[in-house]
């Protein structure tokens, strides 16, 4: 999870362990400790799912996207786009560049919980990545 806002992270978590989902979540606080870690050698195993958020400090969501699907071994990575913006012109970059969900943050309690568990239960446990 790239996510800089700590409620939001806080939540996410709270929803995927509900759920049983947050086995081995790792949060990264802003584009750019997400980019030094994911080409690092500390990334260790391919994530199964990346939950991205765009409107961050240093490096924004935009240009993390971009980066992962440039790179071979990394653009393979599922990453759902998950923000406050509702801005046509990020929806259509973040499809251009390879996202493979775009999600608008419900602000109310309930359906954010709901679409974290969602998220979390199609990616981690339906989707079949490749190996």
């Amino acid at each position: 999870m790239i996510e800089d806002n700590p409620d939001d992270a806080g939540l996410a978590l709270h929803a995927l362990r509900k759920h049983h989902l947050a086995h081995h979540v790792l949060h990264l606080t802003d584009g750019e400790e997400a980019l030094n870690y994911l080409f690092s050698d500390e990334m260790k195993n391919i994530p199964k799912v990346i939950l991205l958020d765009l409107k961050m400090p240093k490096v924004d969501g935009i240009e993390v996207l971009r980066r992962l699907k440039a790179d071979d071994r990394r653009k393979v990575i599922p990453v759902v786009i998950f923000t406050s913006s509702k801005e046509e012109r990020d929806i259509i970059e973040s499809y251009k560049l390879g996202a493979n969900a775009y999600i608008v943050k419900p602000v109310d309690f309930d359906k954010f919980v709901k679409a974290i568990s969602d998220i979390g239960f199609f990616w981690l446990l339906l989707n079949q990545p490749p190996k």
